[in-house]
């Protein structure tokens, strides 16, 4: 009986031995098939990933205002569970909701302002104080003024009180959550006030150092660049029409339609009632969207390591605003360079007499 089964496993072994010489070829074929198919599957991984890439670049919605938000048409479920619409603009609508004169002044007019409150830049540049002096409209006439440097000057002088406007708010706010940040208890009102700012920086984790970051100005002399930029210094439709110093787009809010876009496809560029809400808008926009986190770090680092915004620094981030890319942060920095626009950076804004009077 052990005789018997003894011959069976060896006559078993010799099968098996048999069967797998004859086999050993393809073994040996599906090894190297497995090898090149683990080795190839990185390479390909990366080429898709940066053809992917590629194209979100090329396509760069990242200049839309809140594109996540105001984009109705395509907003996905993981965009609405993140953000709010109204709470994350809230304050924007309102104060492009404010009644206003609207009474568009011609340049003549402006200038007299000016000269009559003695606002210059060159003082500006030296004293590093701006008259509080908040236009709503640009005058039509700004492209009819033929001297390139008196354009761009009077451009400058009326954005740039709207621009210290809304950094000073900032400013005031950034100053009331370190103070919130370095208490051990919070009062209600404190709480409140904190719940507001995160929904108006698309912040619902409730991270207060996320919070900290997005929660900061942008650098004056970046900002004027891209205002210069966007609207041909105030002379473009979009400024003119719907007082859009920044080209934020929107898929379903009121806005200006590119002359080159077909009838029913793609973005308009966002329309506003005031110059003042546009500068918020963009501000907010910078602040929040994905596009500019980089910037945003960057803008963190330097305030971590006590350095001044420096625009040029900062502006190489800004490389998603524009289809351009890379060339309309070379854009940016020329602008800024050509124009001192820097000696701005340190202006502030005096205070208005409605201002002056709360403080009597």
């Amino acid at each position: 009986m052990r005789r018997l089964i003894k011959k069976n496993r060896v006559k078993a072994f010799k099968v098996l031995k048999e069967n797998d010489l004859n086999s050993l070829p393809r073994i040996l074929l599906s090894s190297v098939l497995l090898i090149l198919f683990f080795y190839s599957l990185p390479i390909v991984i990366n080429f898709t990933n940066n053809k992917i890439e590629s194209s979100a670049g090329i396509q760069n919605n990242s200049k839309a205002i809140l594109a996540y938000t105001l984009n109705k048409g395509s907003s996905s479920s993981e965009n609405l569970q993140k953000f709010n619409e109204d709470d994350l603009l809230i304050d924007i609508y309102s104060l492009n909701n404010q009644e206003t004169d609207t009474v568009r002044l011609d340049a003549s007019t402006i200038r007299q302002l000016f000269e009559d409150t003695n606002y210059k830049l060159d003082d500006v540049r030296k004293s590093k104080l701006v008259k509080p002096i908040a236009l709503t409209l640009l005058p039509a006439e700004i492209k009819m003024i033929e001297n390139v440097k008196k354009r761009k000057e009077f451009f400058i002088q009326i954005i740039l009180p709207l621009i210290l406007e809304e950094n000073k708010k900032i400013n005031l706010d950034r100053k009331r959550l370190f103070n919130i940040i370095n208490k051990i208890n919070n009062s209600s009102s404190e709480k409140k006030w904190l719940e507001r700012k995160y929904k108006q920086y698309g912040i619902p984790s409730k991270d207060l150092s996320v919070l900290k970051i997005r929660m900061d100005i942008i650098p004056v002399s970046l900002a004027i660049a891209q205002a210069a930029k966007e609207t041909g210094w105030g002379t473009s439709r979009f400024a003119q029409q719907g007082n859009a110093l920044f080209g934020q787009w929107t898929w379903s809010g009121e806005g200006l339609k590119p002359k080159e876009a077909e009838k029913n496809e793609g973005h308009k560029v966002m329309k506003f009632n005031i110059l003042q809400a546009s500068v918020r808008a963009y501000q907010r926009n910078i602040n929040t969207h994905s596009s500019y986190q980089d910037f945003r770090l960057a803008r963190a680092k330097l305030r971590d390591l006590n350095e001044p915004l420096d625009s040029t620094i900062l502006s190489s981030y800004l490389d998603k605003y524009a289809e351009t890319g890379n060339q309309y942060v070379k854009v940016l920095q020329k602008i800024i360079v050509q124009n001192n626009l820097k000696d701005f950076d340190d202006a502030k804004l005096l205070p208005s007499s409605i201002e002056l009077d709360s403080l009597i």
